[in-house]
């Protein structure tokens, strides 16, 4: 695999393009090798003069090298261990050849042009073979000040009927000082791959901090970045937003989006049920954690979009009160909080740690007394009904249905919409016929590693129907995000509000299950493979009644 790095001397400069040498700190004149433990690089010019440098570093792979330093990630298979892209492909393997040959140019020092290695300079850098699509490409580096051309390449060229492959030619070209281009390659050729070839531990939180310090924090697709570098390990991607909130262009509110450890409730809306799921740790065995699903756009996030849409939801309901269900790590408490419009806020979460966390991301104990006097946080499952939450204006299930099991959804719409009976309720959940729109998301996979189910507008809005007809609600829709003509808004919410007639859902036999709980621990299933909503909810309905009877 290659990468080269070209200079353009501009009119005028005082110094030559050959300087070039000087910053990365490689001789022009000469050939040098490098052993890595996958195999050997080559950095050489294949042009220098005044006007014009341009330095290559060639990776060459031993095949028997990467496999014995290859991902314990990476399937077992004999025949995929030596048949592979690995060799051509721009990955973590040219990254690490970067960071091993250009360590002293990442830096940022050069001992001969100390002013030059800290000014910007007309780069080119082309990377002839790149896994990922050509979009993927513009919105990791044109925001970064890069003008990026990248032409997919054909399968094959003799037979152009076979189409275009997954890899594109990539050139980009801008004014960026050599130390930020080479730190960029260094952490995205591998968001780009998806994969390393090492194991992921703790000390990559350090590197991806380093190498992307003067950058990092100001793109706009900070967090999935994190993520897939991190190879969307839980701890280590919290652990890095977490550093990364600690600078003041980073909103801290940003970290409650982070990928929550199994178990764990700290993503807004994860109300961790009790008993969930099919592995040991109430997660889902075959879930995957997908981030860049949570990014509709490279300007404004989907959850800065969504906590906007239900504070003006609240506003519209008139909810100066307000039950925040599923608080998690209090991204919408923040912006509740610091609006004087909301007079009493209530975060409720199944998980403690949340809780705390939340708490500590609010900064709660540094606020002014009547800031804080008007938030409680209270730990309580949403499937069990508490008096203590009656009399609210408002509830917001923010992302929150979508990691309950099916059969347990009886015993959260019971205890919201019947046993707490706020004058309005406020619920979001993914649009699963959006999830299209996303190019790094495979087919059949949901958002979120949590998630049971992911439903349809059909699906959403037949459940939302029966639940407001049961408990004497009305309920209209909004959608939550740019609209696409084909498949609509990234995140559907239903806005219920309060009638006077008479509820007609559970009887009291039915309200009594509600009331224990689920203990289900039946596989996850998606209610759109099985039954429709409204259905399911009319069989448990008549289910109850006969029970009563």
């Amino acid at each position: 695999m290659l990468v080269t790095i070209t200079a353009t001397r501009p009119a005028g400069a005082p110094w030559p393009a050959t300087d070039l040498g000087y910053l990365l700190a490689k001789n022009p004149a000469t050939v040098q090798s490098f052993s890595h433990g996958f195999g050997r690089s080559r950095v050489f010019y294949p042009e220098a003069d005044e006007a014009r440098c341009t330095a290559a570093l060639y990776l060459e792979i031993d095949p028997i090298g990467l496999i014995k330093s290859r991902n314990l990630d990476s399937a077992d298979f004999s025949l995929s261990q030596y048949v592979n892209d690995r060799p051509y492909a721009a990955s973590s393997l040219l990254a690490g050849a970067i960071g091993q040959v250009f360590r002293t140019a990442i830096r940022g020092t050069s001992k001969e042009r100390p002013q030059l290695a800290a000014a910007a300079m007309p780069l080119t850098l082309r990377l002839p073979v790149v896994s990922a699509t050509a979009a993927f490409v513009e919105r990791m580096f044109a925001p970064l000040g890069w003008t990026v051309t990248a032409t997919p390449l054909t399968l094959d060229p003799a037979f152009p009927a076979w189409g275009e492959s997954r890899y594109c030619d990539v050139t980009l070209t801008g004014e960026q000082r050599v130390c930020d281009a080479l730190s960029q390659l260094y952490v995205l050729l591998p968001v780009l791959d998806g994969s390393k070839h090492y194991w992921i531990d703790g000390e990559e939180v350090e590197k991806l901090l380093r190498a992307g310090e003067a950058w990092l924090p100001g793109h706009p697709d900070r967090e999935l970045i994190t993520r897939r570098y991190l190879g969307r390990r839980p701890t280590l991607v919290r652990s890095a937003l977490a550093r990364l909130a600690e600078s003041d262009e980073v909103p801290a509110a940003e970290l409650d989006n982070a990928v929550p450890e199994e178990g764990d409730g700290v993503e807004e809306g994860v109300v961790a049920a009790e008993g969930t799921g099919n592995g040991s740790d109430g997660t889902s065995d075959n879930a995957v954690a997908v981030a860049e699903a949570q990014e509709p756009s490279p300007h404004t996030s989907l959850a800065t979009l969504r906590h906007e849409a239900v504070v003006a939801a609240l506003k519209d309901v008139g909810g100066k009160s307000v039950l925040d269900l599923g608080c998690g790590g209090g991204a919408l408490l923040r912006h509740l909080l610091h609006d004087r419009y909301f007079t009493s806020i209530v975060g409720v979460d199944v998980s403690v740690r949340a809780l705390q966390y939340a708490a500590r991301k609010l900064r709660l104990e540094r606020q002014p007394e009547s800031v804080a006097a008007r938030l409680t946080l209270k730990q309580g499952s949403l499937t069990y009904t508490d008096a203590s939450l009656k009399g609210y204006d408002a509830a917001v299930l923010m992302e929150v249905i979508e990691h309950v099991d099916p059969p347990r959804l009886a015993s959260l719409e019971h205890a919201v919409f019947g046993a707490a009976r706020p004058e309005a309720v406020i619920v979001t959940t993914p649009n699963v016929e959006y999830n299209v729109r996303y190019e790094t998301l495979e087919a059949g996979r949901l958002r979120h590693r949590d998630h049971r189910f992911e439903w349809s507008r059909e699906e959403f809005a037949a459940w939302a129907e029966d639940v407001a007809a049961q408990y004497a609600y009305t309920v209209g829709f909004r959608p939550v995000g740019e609209v696409d003509p084909e498949v609509g808004a990234p995140t559907q919410m239903a806005v219920f509000r309060r009638g006077d007639g008479k509820i007609t859902g559970p009887t009291n036999a039915g309200r009594a299950e509600a009331d224990r709980g689920s203990q289900s621990t039946q596989p996850t299933q998606s209610p759109k493979s099985t039954q429709s909503p409204k259905s399911e909810s009319s069989e448990r309905s008549a289910k109850s009644e006969k029970e009563a009877n």
